[in-house]
């Protein structure tokens, strides 16, 4: 769990305000009802540059942008002034570490009734600092969930709604109660999801396998940047397609992935060991491929990364 440590200046209502000043009421529809999207956005400081690269800002926004239209929102601000935003508030936070970016926009009227349709929505943005928010070096020690994954045609998972973290929450807690470092979700038919809060990889002779947009999971910015490096970088074999519960048993490798859990590999599920009981060898090699990706270090991927500091 990440300690709350934000910057000083957040967005809020169309200007920048103190932190302090960025509330909402206790009756607006968004905090009674969970109608919220939002984005979580890692900027990485590279001490070379003296800078905070804010990674794939352009594809977290789009994503965003596109979901409103799940959630029937309309707001003044467009895809770029989203951007901006998001560069500003990390800007007048003057961090020199690493941050973690939450742009909302959420239903700000102050209106009784669960409904999406005609209910004013606004955006707000702030910042925090943020290292590492799982174990990415020793592997995690993770659990198959007895909650099942939100279903896409009850509250569809590819929209990062602010109501929908009650099933990630049951499930990490779970996890965590019962002595593991986090939780897989299986879906409804059985077949896996993700993890609580981040997309899972099984690697099978030699073969990427990860689970497929329409497996009621979040299209992650991070999985799509995974499954590009290995294809395009180590030359590996990439499969979506449904993994079965007992292929994470027998698989050779699996990790998590996402903005918060980066590339984190898992050494047990449900107290049987995966492999040797170590990172793998794909696992480790992706990870530090990503590292350097995200550091701007690879030239190819250099457009991914966008500073915010002007030298």
């Amino acid at each position: 769990m990440a300690t709350m440590q934000p910057g000083p200046i957040a967005y809020f209502e169309g200007r920048y305000v103190p932190i302090q000043e960025a509330k909402i009421s206790i009756m607006t529809h968004a905090f009674n009802y969970g109608t919220g999207l939002f984005e979580g956005i890692r900027g990485y400081y590279s001490q070379e540059e003296d800078n905070i690269l804010i990674f794939r800002l352009k594809e977290h926004v789009d994503r965003l942008v596109r979901n409103f239209n799940i959630l029937c929102m309309e707001i003044p601000e467009k895809a770029e002034d989203i951007e901006n935003i998001c560069i500003e508030v990390v800007r007048r936070s003057g961090f020199r570490e690493g941050v973690y970016i939450r742009p909302i926009c959420y239903k700000s009227e102050l209106s009784l009734g669960p409904k999406v349709r005609g209910v004013e929505s606004s955006l707000c943005c702030y910042v925090i600092k943020l290292g590492d928010y799982v174990d990415t070096q020793s592997g995690l020690d993770v659990a198959v969930s007895s909650w099942r994954r939100l279903s896409d045609n009850a509250i569809p998972t590819r929209a990062k709604a602010t109501g929908s973290y009650i099933n990630s929450a049951l499930a990490a807690t779970e996890a965590k109660q019962a002595g593991f470092d986090e939780a897989v979700f299986l879906r409804e038919d059985g077949t896996v999801a993700e993890g609580s809060a981040m997309n899972i990889f099984i690697v099978m002779n030699g073969k990427l396998i990860t689970t497929p947009p329409n497996s009621d999971i979040l299209v992650g910015i991070t999985r799509n940047t995974v499954l590009q490096l290995a294809r395009e970088e180590l030359g590996l074999e990439t499969i979506e397609r449904p993994i079965a519960r007992t292929e994470l048993y027998i698989c050779d490798e699996v990790f998590f992935c996402g903005t918060g859990a980066q590339v984190a590999p898992v050494r047990s599920i449900d107290r049987r060991v995966i492999g040797n009981g170590q990172p793998g060898p794909i696992s480790k090699r992706l990870q530090s491929l990503y590292f350097d990706v995200v550091m701007g270090k690879v030239p190819k991927y250099r457009h991914w990364c966008t500073p915010v500091y002007k030298h």
